[in-house]
């Protein structure tokens, strides 16, 4: 039997607005079945979710992994789109509670699993590390939010010095949305799901564009310029696309989910991306560059040029100790974790993990 494709994406990301979640986008009113897990860390909610993803790839299934933008070897979430299914982590901070119990949505409880009286013997300590972690977040945000202000900098300089002139910039958007669709309009029904392609993890910026624009057959790259010019491309491109009937899936910025960075238009197979040295994706022979450093006036940038360098230089220094709070923060989690896993009774949780995809193979036999 052939493999399934596998596509990693991230539904919440740490941003300078806090932790920001997508997961209502994850799937939409179409679901036949979402179930949600809760429990504590190191109750296994990962590895439940991995390993039956991994068996469903194995009986030839495409699956979406969802990724946690706290700890890089984490997933919080598995969708099934053939089968319009998905499973998801719903404890915080992203907690998630059925919208329709019962007749779409149900609770897969990993608490039923612990030894209680065993995780009360170590209350204070993990009371103590959830008051860390918590401390540890707040201070990552504080400075994802100074790095927000020193990108806007950035941006200002560009602005005042009219370095990107308007009439440059409708010519790159009027030639990219014209690459992209090519006189085409669909007759479907125009939909729009949302989501990160990249986040900001205990491992510096991490994305995983390979799995996330895998299917495309035509690339459209971005590169250069400004992060509010190479998102105002973007944008035009996603309203079109929804203007002429198209579905996409919009992917934000991982710093500021303001800010729109990617599409993938699956009727088309078309994908636009932005590259830039926090998420690099080089472009292939058969990609399409739109590089907007072709645009930029550089001699009207110059008498800020020193400024906008000591804004970068800034940014990454604000971006730095974000990342080592969050480093830290899944560190102490680790620590909670040891706490939990000694009093979870595993073999348990695996014959629910068996019973959950003798479920979900059910639903594809009922497709026939």
């Amino acid at each position: 039997m052939k493999q399934g494709r596998v596509r990693k994406v991230f539904p919440g990301g740490n941003t300078a607005y806090g932790f920001y979640s997508f997961y209502d986008q994850v799937i939409g009113p179409e679901a036949r079945r979402i179930f949600i897990l809760k429990g504590g860390p190191g109750v296994g909610k990962s590895t439940f979710l991995r390993i039956l993803g991994e068996d469903l790839l194995a009986r030839g299934y495409d699956v979406e992994f969802l990724c946690c933008s706290s700890d890089n070897g984490s997933l919080d979430g598995v969708l099934i789109p053939a089968l319009g299914v998905a499973l998801m982590d719903g404890t915080a901070p992203h907690v998630i509670d059925p919208r329709w119990p019962g007749a779409v949505d149900e609770i897969i409880y990993l608490g039923d699993y612990w030894d209680e009286a065993g995780l009360r013997s170590h209350r204070e300590a993990i009371v103590k590390l959830g008051r860390t972690i918590a401390q540890f977040f707040a201070s990552a945000y504080r400075y994802l939010a100074q790095a927000k202000l020193l990108q806007e900098e950035s941006e200002s300089y560009y602005t005042a010095s009219g370095a990107l002139p308007p009439s440059a910039l409708h010519r790159a958007e009027r030639e990219l949305t014209e690459g992209v669709f090519q006189g085409r309009n669909h007759h479907g029904s125009a939909s729009s799901r949302h989501l990160f392609a990249s986040a900001i993890t205990p491992d510096g910026c991490v994305h995983h564009f390979a799995t996330v624009f895998g299917a495309s057959t035509q690339r459209f790259i971005i590169r250069g310029g400004s992060k509010a010019a190479r998102s105002r491309l973007v944008e035009r491109v996603y309203h079109e696309a929804l203007n002429r009937g198209y579905a996409v899936e919009a992917f934000h910025c991982g710093l500021v989910p303001d800010y729109l960075e990617h599409l993938f238009l699956p009727d088309l197979g078309v994908a636009v991306i932005t590259t830039h040295e926090y998420h690099r994706f080089p472009p292939q022979p058969a990609d399409r560059l739109i590089d907007l450093d072709c645009l930029v006036e550089w001699q009207a940038l110059a008498p800020y040029q020193e400024d906008l360098n000591e804004a970068q230089r800034r940014f990454a220094a604000a971006l730095d100790p974000a990342v080592a709070f969050i480093r830290r923060a899944k560190k102490a989690h680790d620590e909670m974790e040891s706490y939990y896993i000694p009093n979870m009774d595993f073999e348990g949780i695996n014959a629910r993990r068996r019973q959950t995809l003798e479920r979900i193979l059910a639903y594809a036999r009922e497709d026939g």
